[in-house]
């Protein structure tokens, strides 16, 4: 990949995240939520993409290598 390339995803990148916080302290100034409630949001959604990682893990055959092993 070119470097110019990257930088201009890595800045892309940067000003949506600085864009997405600005909004979410608007919203959250707005509505007058804790900012403690608002850091509840990230760790739910941290939480919902490790439940389905293991649950994904534990349910698929394939993952299961050292079950068809002879001892």
């Amino acid at each position: 990949m070119p470097l110019d390339k990257l930088v201009l995803i890595l800045v892309c990148v940067c000003i949506a995240a600085g864009v997405t916080v600005w909004l979410g302290l608007l919203l959250a100034a707005a509505i007058n939520i804790p900012y403690g409630w608002t850091a509840l949001i990230p760790a739910a959604l941290v939480g919902y993409v490790i439940y389905r990682v293991i649950a994904e893990r534990v349910g698929n055959a394939e993952e299961d290598h050292y079950d068809k092993m002879d001892h």
